[in-house]
């Protein structure tokens, strides 16, 4: 058969003209990392959407207390004692005529300040105590892991009752200010963030990659700080979590017991400590900070949950 013929062929087969080659599939999308997994695991989590509205609105009412009242905390008069909830005030007053919507307003801020400073001070402590033990191993992991079950010893409370009482202010009355029980709970404190990152640590430096980069000669910051440590801190994230709502919880029974913040300061264990004499005159100055502090501990232990389900290979 000739050329000729050839082409008038495929000229009739194809009257549009050669046909033009398949275009390339499209890119498949990317892995998606763990994160990018858990995100998308997160934003569909009730609870998690739940808990992170409410732990907004406490942090914005910590941060701007002025936003959500203009009533001064610490202007009282006596002639409202004990009155309950009403239009000009909507918690009520307490025995001292101040207030208490504006308290628990006020409040807020040393109770979240205390519970983010304490965590934030564990999770460095902690975390830095957890990674040098379970990297280097050795005498390095069983002195730091002595130390870490002296302190877990020390009964929580009771640690730090015995530190916060020899705080005290100028006339000798006990008195301790957000930095002393900040620091006291610190101290006593940090032991589980370390167990845990210790324990995450070792699992992580057994991985192949981590044999890679040891075995092509990786220093031992770099195999540290760029393939263990990123690896390991979500058990650690997922604890601070948990824990920071038990520190805030914490604070409020050490105020209550009188020895943690104390008057003029004000915070929910406070006002809670100045309300539990009175309740046969009205349950308003107690139910309204305690009702807040409940909330705010529920709300950090509820997303804590939430995140601990979307970082567990296990659970999906």
């Amino acid at each position: 058969m000739s050329d000729t013929t050839q082409k008038t062929d495929t000229a009739v087969d194809n009257p549009a003209g050669p046909i033009a080659p398949a275009p390339a599939p499209a890119q498949q999308d990317k892995t998606r990392s763990l994160a990018q997994d858990a995100f998308r695991d997160l934003v569909r989590n009730p609870m998690f959407i739940v808990s992170a509205v409410l732990i907004f609105a406490i942090v914005t009412i910590a941060a701007f207390p002025g936003l959500f009242t203009s009533v001064d905390p610490l202007a009282c008069d006596l002639s409202h004692s004990m009155e309950g909830p009403s239009g000009s005030a909507w918690f009520g007053y307490n025995f001292q005529g101040c207030d208490v919507y504006s308290q628990t307003i006020h409040g807020t801020r040393n109770s979240v300040i205390v519970g983010v400073l304490t965590t934030a001070f564990s999770l460095v402590i902690g975390g830095l105590v957890g990674v040098l033990g379970g990297f280097f191993g050795k005498w390095t992991d069983a002195l730091l892991s002595f130390v870490t079950n002296v302190f877990f010893g020390l009964p929580l409370l009771l640690a730090a009752i015995v530190i916060l009482n020899n705080f005290r202010d100028e006339k000798g009355m006990r008195n301790a200010g957000v930095m002393a029980v900040v620091l006291t709970l610190t101290a006593v404190g940090w032991m589980s963030m370390a167990r845990v990152m210790r324990g995450a640590v070792m699992q992580v430096k057994q991985a192949d990659y981590v044999a890679a980069a040891r075995s092509l000669g990786a220093s031992t910051s770099r195999m540290m700080f760029r393939h263990v440590l990123p690896n390991s801190v979500t058990p650690l994230i997922v604890v601070a979590t948990i824990s920071l709502g038990a520190v805030i919880g914490a604070e409020a029974t050490l105020s209550f017991l009188g020895i943690g913040i104390r008057p003029p300061a004000i915070s929910w264990g406070v006002m809670i400590s100045e309300a539990q004499d009175r309740i046969s005159s009205g349950l308003h100055p107690l139910l309204f900070p305690s009702g807040m502090l409940t909330i705010t501990v529920l709300a950090f232990i509820m997303l804590g949950d939430a995140v601990r389900d979307a970082f567990d290979p296990k659970l999906r």
